[in-house]
């Protein structure tokens, strides 16, 4: 397995990708919510700071244009292509991160799909099923896989829309945080339900929500309760040996410590 973090494409990602390297990791996610970047320019830019430092892009993580409200009250309203409002417009840009990440050579693109539908005998979840089809459909043609970032579904309720989808192309980037944060699942119960479908996973960690309004915290890798020793053991079962991408979800120099941090945890627990 390889250890990683989150890079965000911006006027500095050269400057951010070499941070990478100087952390002593191997890869990282490129992440970007601002669409004026995906342009050749920018493609050409990535691709040689990558070489200059022999770092691994293991995905792109693509975001969405429009409101986005990180929580239970407006979170089903605002949230991935689920939102109908939003739903044309998102999946315009998917498709235009598609067709960037291919410009990468990258065969992994991550998103935030929004609540997924329960209810499989709904109109909801049908519609739903045939945008993911679509979006699925243009990354294949792109040579790609289309990766559901957890955390706004059950794992029964992802495992069950991909099968609906069925184009042989999605996957999932397991972010067990966002599991516990949601309030959907103990991370490591999921990757029994789904575990041969992770291409992807985020090392983060955190506590479930108490406040019915509210997301769960987020948590320095450890001091949560995702149990990265069990995990890891179990993706390992399921034979993944991807990319580990640690996510630290705050910024300044508390950030750089805790991934720096997570780093040396993970790497006893890797190969302890």
């Amino acid at each position: 397995m390889k250890l990683g973090t989150m890079v965000h494409l911006g006027d500095n990602v050269v400057e951010k990708i070499k941070d990478v390297k100087k952390y002593g990791l191997e890869s990282f996610q490129l992440c970007c919510w601002n669409f004026d970047y995906f342009t050749d320019e920018w493609a050409e830019k990535v691709l040689a700071a990558t070489k200059e430092t022999g770092l691994e892009i293991s995905a792109v993580w693509c975001g969405w244009e429009g409101e986005a409200c990180w929580d239970f009250i407006n979170g089903n309203l605002t949230l991935g292509i689920v939102p109908l409002y939003y739903r044309d417009k998102r999946m315009a840009n998917l498709k235009k991160g598609s067709d960037f990440t291919k410009k990468l050579g990258v065969t992994d693109m991550v998103t935030h799909m929004g609540f997924l539908p329960e209810n499989p005998n709904t109109d909801e979840f049908r519609a739903v099923v045939a945008a993911i089809k679509e979006l699925a459909e243009y990354c294949k043609a792109n040579g790609q896989y289309l990766l559901f970032e957890t955390g706004q579904e059950t794992p029964i309720t992802l495992k069950r829309t991909i099968l609906a989808v069925g184009t042989g192309n999605l996957g999932i980037n397991l972010d067990p945080a966002n599991l516990l944060l949601y309030g959907k699942a103990n991370p490591c119960d999921a990757v029994d339900i789904f575990g041969d479908y992770v291409r992807g996973v985020h090392a983060k960690d955190g506590e479930y929500p108490t406040d019915p309004a509210y997301l769960g915290v987020e948590k320095r890798i450890g001091d949560g309760r995702a149990n990265f020793p069990v995990l890891i053991k179990k993706l390992k079962e399921h034979g993944y040996d991807g990319s580990i991408t640690i996510e630290r979800e705050i910024d300044g120099e508390k950030q750089i410590e805790d991934i720096i941090y997570a780093k040396k945890f993970l790497e006893d627990i890797i190969n302890g």
